[in-house]
C-alpha cells in the first residue's frame, strides 16, 4: 500500500512540475516559486496560462474519476461509465448545440446547457433500461443512447462554418488550451453542491453493490438511489465539460485503479482514491497534449481515450485473472 501512495503521489508530483516547467519559456524548479506571481514573462506565463490549466486538469479529472465511480458502483457495472451512458454525449450536445445555431448565450449559461443535457442522456438511459436492473441492458441502452445524441450533434454541425466547425471539433474531443481563472471560477458553485452529496451518498454505494433485492431488504429505495447517484454524477460532469469538452475514459480508468489500490475496500474508500487518480491522469495526460507536438496542441480528451483505455482493460484483465 505505502509503495503504491509512493508511485501515486510521485506522478502527481512529476505532472505538477512538468505543467508549470515545460514549454517556452522553460522555467526550472528552482526558479518557480520566484515565477509565480511575477510581473516578467515567465512569471506570467506561469501564473496565467500554466497554472490556472493545471489546476483545470487537476479539479476536471478528480470529477470525472469520483463521477465514474459513482456510476460503477450504482449500476454494479464497471464499464458503466459516462461516454457509454449518454451522460458526457447529452453534456456535450447542449454546450454545442447554440454554438451550431449561432445562439449567443452568455458563459455563465453554459454550465445550464450542459447540467441538461446530461441529465437528458442519463435520465433517457434509465429509463430505457429499467434503471439498471440488468447491468449488461443498461451498457447496451447507454451506448445506443449516446450514439443518438452524438448523430444529432453531427447533423447540427453539417450547418456549421468552416471556423465554428473547427472550434468545434476540438471541444468535441476535450481541451484545456487557453483556458484561464475565469474559466474554473465557474465550476466551484457546482462542485459546492456536489461535494457534500457526494460524501453522503457513498455508505448507499456499498449497499447497492449488494444487490437490488439485498438494498431493498436493508431500506434502500434503489430506483431513488440510482436516480440520486445519476443527479450526483451530472453535477460532477457537467460543469466539466462545459469548460473542457468531454474528456475521455478518465471516468473507466481512475476507478479501476482506485480498486487495485485497495481491493478489499468499499466505496467510501474507493470514492476519494478515484477523485485523486483522475486528476493525476488528467495532469499527466495534458503534457503530451501541450508539447508533444509543439507549437500544435493536440485535445487532452484524445490522450486520456488513448492511454486510459487499454490500461482500464488491462486491470480488469488482471483483476478477473485474480478472483
Amino acid at each position: 500500500m505505502s509503495r503504491r501512495l509512493a508511485v501515486g503521489g510521485g506522478l502527481l508530483t512529476a505532472a505538477v512540475l512538468c505543467a508549470l516547467c515545460l514549454g517556452t519559456p522553460y522555467v526550472s524548479p528552482l526558479e518557480l516559486p520566484a515565477a509565480v506571481g511575477g510581473d516578467g514573462l515567465a512569471g506570467i506565463v506561469v501564473t496565467e496560462l500554466r497554472l490556472p490549466r493545471l489546476v483545470l486538469a487537476l479539479v476536471a479529472g478528480a470529477c470525472l474519476g469520483a463521477a465514474g465511480l459513482v456510476l460503477q458502483e450504482a449500476l454494479r457495472n464497471p464499464l458503466a461509465v459516462p461516454e457509454m451512458l449518454g451522460v458526457s454525449s447529452g453534456a456535450a450536445l447542449g454546450v454545442a448545440a447554440p454554438l451550431v445555431l449561432a445562439v449567443s448565450l452568455p458563459l455563465a449559461v453554459q454550465p445550464l446547457l450542459a447540467l441538461g443535457g446530461a441529465a437528458v442522456g442519463g435520465v433517457l438511459t434509465l429509463l430505457a433500461a429499467g434503471f439498471g436492473r440488468s447491468p449488461s441492458a443498461v451498457l447496451l441502452t447507454g451506448a445506443a443512447v449516446a450514439a443518438a445524441l452524438q448523430a444529432v450533434l453531427l447533423v447540427l454541425m453539417v450547418l456549421a462554418d468552416q471556423l465554428d466547425l473547427q472550434l468545434i471539433y476540438r471541444y468535441l474531443l476535450g481541451s484545456l488550451s487557453a483556458r484561464t481563472w475565469q474559466d474554473l471560477g465557474g465550476i466551484w458553485p457546482w462542485l459546492a453542491a456536489a461535494v457534500p452529496a457526494l460524501v453522503l451518498c457513498a455508505p448507499v454505494l456499498s449497499v447497492l453493490r449488494l444487490g437490488d433485492d439485498d438494498a431493498q431488504a436493508l431500506g434502500v429505495r434503489v430506483r431513488r438511489a440510482r436516480l440520486a447517484a445519476l443527479a450526483i454524477s451530472v453535477l460532477l460532469i457537467a460543469p466539466v465539460v462545459a469548460v473542457c469538452g468531454p474528456v475521455a475514459w478518465v471516468g473507466f480508468l481512475a476507478p479501476h485503479l482506485a480498486r487495485r489500490l485497495s481491493p478489499r475496500a468499499d466505496a467510501v474508500r474507493w470514492l476519494p482514491w478515484s477523485a485523486a487518480w483522475g486528476a493525476v491522469a488528467v495532469a499527466c495526460a495534458d503534457l503530451p497534449a501541450r508539447l508533444a507536438l509543439a507549437p500544435v496542441e493536440t485535445p487532452v480528451g484524445a490522450w486520456t481515450a488513448l492511454l486510459g483505455v487499454p490500461a482500464g482493460v488491462a486491470l480488469m484483465r488482471r483483476k478477473a485473472a485474480t478472483e
